[in-house]
């Protein structure tokens, strides 16, 4: 035997021994976890190192000079093996699976829309037996999150549940497309529509800001649309609009509630104000059948608001006829624009209302264009009137026209129906 081999040897197992043993070996398990190492070159050192440390150097050395007649590397290798095994792995979170995944691809194919004669219930569960979430009204639409027996699951507006297959058509782009509105918000102070897609053209109209108007065409010139005003289809620039498509989504039942109940303040709020208006105007004329409506520059004289109901107003808005149409103006007499002239004749009677056609389209509530009654709000793309019976309103037309009545009510798209009484 060779002595002097096995006691090289030897030392050199113990020397490797207390390798091991020294603080030096936590470089050796970067699978354990460790991403730094202060003053240590982490990456430097998994590729002289890879999984087992400094036993494997020890291994090789074994290995080579085949000690004790024991395959070390394969033991150190299956050891390294089970360190890895053991060691916890850092992983990305992976996200959760969507349960609800999309019935089609592409994105105009989730749009569902409701073809009923009324509304539709938006249920929890797909069952004519589950609760009601809220009501989706016909030509509103909503995004399909997935189909299941007959029944599409749908988020329209702040509404998540089940409508029944029949009642929505889904994918339609025609229909989509007719659902919408294509509008073009005013952002500058007073917006000029031109008869012309050009600045050198004839100012038709002027409209305020915050204003929603109809586009009828967006291609008709580069940098202008084409809108739908009083005056008829004119054209504004780009520059000064936001564009945007509106549609009419579910209604949830607390939103409902909340609704009918406003509603129900405003109808209360407006009848006694009317009546207190009513009441005034009888002792202040005292005998007398008419009175002056406020400061005018004809000898005209204007009966005093009696009444309570929509026909009262009707009337007396209808005997204003004639004057003046003035952008901006709201006096019965010497001038007022569309919204001016509904506001100040709805002021005579108590009632506050703003000095805007698109605000217009959300006071009181709403009635179907079937259901149109003296006194009701009519409002148009930029416009407002007052209806008065016999399919015909009373507005303050323009500048050329002054106060007027039309007829039919629907010469123009009516965009909503307001009914204050």
């Amino acid at each position: 035997m060779n002595y002097k081999a096995l006691r090289k040897t030897t030392c050199c197992i113990l020397s490797a021994v207390s390798l091991m043993a020294s603080p030096l070996a936590s470089v050796g398990a970067p699978v354990a976890g460790v991403t730094s190492l202060t003053g240590v070159n982490v990456a430097n050192e998994l590729k002289a190192s890879p999984a087992s440390g400094i036993s494997l150097l020890l291994s090789q050395y074994l290995a080579e000079n085949s000690i004790i007649g024991i395959n070390v590397e394969k033991e150190t290798t299956e050891v390294s093996k089970l360190r890895i095994a053991e060691a916890p792995v850092q992983t990305e979170e992976e996200e959760p699976v969507e349960e609800e995944a999309p019935a089609q691809e592409k994105e105009e194919e989730q749009i569902a829309v409701a073809q009923v004669g009324d509304c539709v219930n938006v249920r929890a569960k797909a069952s004519e037996d589950s609760e009601v979430l809220g009501k989706l009204y016909n030509n509103s639409v909503g995004t399909v999150i997935k189909e299941k027996d007959g029944w599409y699951k749908i988020q329209s507006g702040d509404v998540k549940g089940y409508v029944k297959g029949e009642y929505v058509v889904v994918g339609d782009q025609e229909l989509i497309k007719k659902v919408g509105t294509r509008v073009a918000t005013v952002t500058t102070e007073k917006l000029r529509v031109r008869k012309e897609a050009n600045t050198d053209s004839k100012i038709m109209e002027l409209v305020p800001a915050g204003e929603d108007l109809i586009v009828e065409d967006e291609n008709a010139a580069e940098g202008w649309v084409k809108v739908s005003v009083e005056e008829g289809e004119g054209y504004v620039s780009t520059d000064y609009v936001t564009l945007a498509t509106v549609y009419t989504y579910a209604e949830s039942k607390e939103a409902e509630r909340a609704r009918l109940e406003k509603e129900e303040r405003e109808r209360r709020a407006a009848a006694e104000a009317a009546s207190k208006s009513a009441s005034r105007g009888s002792s202040s004329s005292s005998g007398s059948s008419s009175s002056s409506s406020s400061s005018s520059s004809s000898d005209r004289e204007y009966s005093a608001p009696s009444g309570s109901n929509g026909s009262a107003v009707a009337n007396y808005a209808c005997q204003f006829v004639g004057n003046p149409y003035v952008y901006g103006g709201s006096s019965l007499t010497n001038g007022a624009d569309c919204s001016g002239f509904v506001m100040s004749v709805y002021a005579a009677f108590g009632v506050s209302l703003p000095h805007s056609s698109s605000a217009l389209r959300s006071c009181g509530y709403g009635v179907s264009q079937d259901d149109m009654q003296p006194g009701d709000i009519i409002c148009y793309s930029g416009h407002v009137g007052i209806y008065v019976g016999n399919n015909t309103i009373v507005h303050a037309s323009n500048r050329a026209t002054g106060i007027k009545y039309t007829s039919p009510a629907n010469y123009r798209r009516i965009l909503a129906v307001r009914r204050i009484f």
